[in-house]
């Protein structure tokens, strides 16, 4: 058992971390530790207290109102730990520990992966843990150093740097396009199968402006076999032939490039549909990890001359 107050750091900082995530399995994972052991020091510390610290649920822990108030005290003298010591540690030398990163499916799987893979191998020290996720997560609750936003709209308790523009692009299959025909006008895509994104229960309407005239939008009604919220799958069903895709560049490149999607109506500029660009964004810090900065530089940095594909 347990009876020196210096011994009960670790305790007091896990404690923290499983408010910060709200779950014994995000905590355990973000900590890299069994559940079992999170649980067993979350316990331990209970009965050295004398009072209930966590209130435990099938789906989630809360903190009762001593475990509130023991975190909001810790939560200050551990952030001027973790930044004194990352201070020391980034001070000279590789770039070590980890770095977690969400990013969007489609983006992380065509334009990501390729530059985290390069900037690992000039830095082996360094791990990289990388969350595909379409889910719009909460960096801070979920432990994520940096995001990779494609969104027009960004939280203000947020650093974000602009990492690079996007297009919207309507897409077909050269096969599809020879049997139905290429539409001239985007009037002519009420008549064809369309496969598009799902915005909630809002029947689906391309939006589209001429360059003669940029300030009239003109609105057409599609429909079509497919829809889904993902933009490879939707990707897949145009090269698989069932219609007409609307789609961010980055998910038709590839597939432009070597011939099997052709784009339509690129005169049409595309309203609405798909963000314009696409962010790196980390959480506000006074100190941010080097291998942080770094990796948020080197990404800038390789998306300046383009995407892959």
């Amino acid at each position: 058992m347990i009876t020196k107050t210096d011994a009960l750091w670790l305790h007091l900082h896990w404690l923290t971390v499983l408010a910060e995530q709200g779950s014994f399995t995000r905590a355990a994972e973000r900590l890299e530790v069994s559940k079992a052991a999170m649980s067993q020091k979350i316990k331990q510390l209970e009965t050295l207290a004398g009072v209930p610290l966590v209130q435990r649920t099938t789906r989630s822990v809360r903190l009762t109102e001593a475990g509130e108030k023991l975190v909001q005290e810790l939560r200050a003298p551990f952030a001027e730990i973790e930044q004194s010591f990352y201070a020391v540690r980034d001070s000279s030398g590789p770039l070590r520990g980890l770095v977690r990163i969400t990013a969007p499916v489609a983006f992380a799987r065509q334009q990501l992966q390729p530059h985290i893979r390069d900037f690992l191998r000039l830095h082996p020290q360094l791990r990289i843990q990388l969350e595909v996720t379409d889910r719009l997560v909460s960096l801070a609750s979920e432990g994520f150093d940096l995001a990779i936003r494609h969104s027009n709209a960004l939280p203000e308790t947020h650093v974000a740097q602009l990492l690079c523009e996007t297009e919207t692009l309507l897409v077909a299959s050269p096969a599809w396009l020879a049997a139905h025909g290429e539409p001239q006008h985007p009037q002519e895509l009420s008549q064809h199968d369309c496969l598009y994104y799902p915005r909630g229960t809002e029947l689906p309407r391309w939006r589209f402006s001429d360059p003669a005239q940029p300030q009239q939008e003109m609105v057409v009604n599609v429909s079509g076999p497919f829809a889904t919220n993902n933009s490879e799958s939707i990707r897949d069903a145009a090269l698989d032939g069932l219609g007409i895709a609307m789609l961010p560049d980055f998910s038709a490149r590839q597939a432009l490039g070597e011939g099997r999607l052709r784009q339509i109506l690129p005169q049409w500029h595309i309203q609405g549909a798909f963000a314009r660009h696409v962010w790196i964004v980390r959480p506000w810090a006074a100190r941010v990890p080097r291998a942080v900065t770094e990796l948020s530089q080197w990404l800038r940095q390789r998306f300046q001359t383009g995407m892959v594909g």
